[in-house]
């Protein structure tokens, strides 16, 4: 089962080279969009984010259920990998998944919101901003935002950041005072030590995402645990070979990975 990062879905490259690859090799491959993902809206208030685990525990449950006799294992993206991360450390010996695959996982969410804000990374928050602004000015119009949460049409279209975006939406409608405090109580890293199941980590040196400060040392990590770091990878990229003739080697990567456990 896979899990995407921030306002992917289906259609994400990422997630349709993987499906492809897992389908080809023979394995039964599904996705679970977060709330307002994909092409189904999402006309509640509440949303998703970096730490939101119950959907994704209803979504394991409901697999197991329907193929009971089947190995489960869970691969999640940026976002979805600090989800997958922080559910993962609460299952126990008798976790209805064999395996996690962690890829691209920003675990320290505010530092990584904050590197957003410099250099390169500012296009990708661009673009992923374009799109979250989107989303909640279509929520806007079916609810309202502004006597639930002081948000006006004029609000959002004026946030400049992922940062005040989590600070005055993600947040407050999920129950926390502030970015700061979401982001201090769902950062994966913390959770690092107590995953009990064989767990891959898998991160590049240059991702535009994050800085080398939030790489875990390794008395941080479970025994359970497998970090690798590689020097080029970007962000849930992974590519080698040449622009004409392109190799997605993280496909067989995880699938290695899954055949080993």
């Amino acid at each position: 089962m896979l899990f995407h990062g921030l306002g992917g879905s289906a259609e994400s490259a990422y997630i349709q080279e993987m499906m492809q690859h897992l389908k080809q090799t023979g394995y039964l491959c599904v996705l679970m969009h977060f709330r307002g993902c994909g092409s189904r809206t999402n006309d509640t208030l509440r949303s998703y984010h970096a730490g939101e685990t119950e959907d994704a525990r209803f979504f394991i449950d409901t697999l197991k259920q329907r193929f009971s006799q089947a190995r489960v294992h869970a691969v999640g993206y940026s976002l979805g990998g600090n989800m997958l991360l922080k559910l993962v450390s609460t299952y126990s010996e008798n976790s209805p998944l064999t395996s996690a695959i962690a890829v691209s996982t920003p675990l320290e969410l505010e530092t990584c919101t904050l590197h957003l804000n410099k250099g390169i990374a500012r296009a990708y928050q661009f673009y992923l901003l374009k799109d979250l602004k989107k989303h909640l000015l279509q929520k806007a119009d079916k609810l309202d935002l502004n006597t639930a949460l002081g948000l006006s049409v004029k609000r959002i279209k004026n946030i400049k950041s992922i940062y005040e975006f989590d600070d005055i939406y993600t947040a407050p409608v999920h129950g926390f005072s502030d970015a700061h405090e979401y982001y201090t109580r769902n950062s994966s890293r913390q959770f690092l030590s107590g995953i009990k199941m064989p767990t891959l980590m898998i991160h590049a040196q240059d991702d535009p995402f994050m800085p080398s400060s939030v790489f875990p040392g390794e008395k941080e990590l479970s025994k359970s645990i497998q970090f690798e770091l590689y020097e080029h990878g970007g962000h849930v990229g992974f590519i080698e070979g040449s622009l004409l003739q392109p190799r997605f080697w993280l496909q067989k990567r995880i699938q290695s990975f899954i055949e080993s456990v």
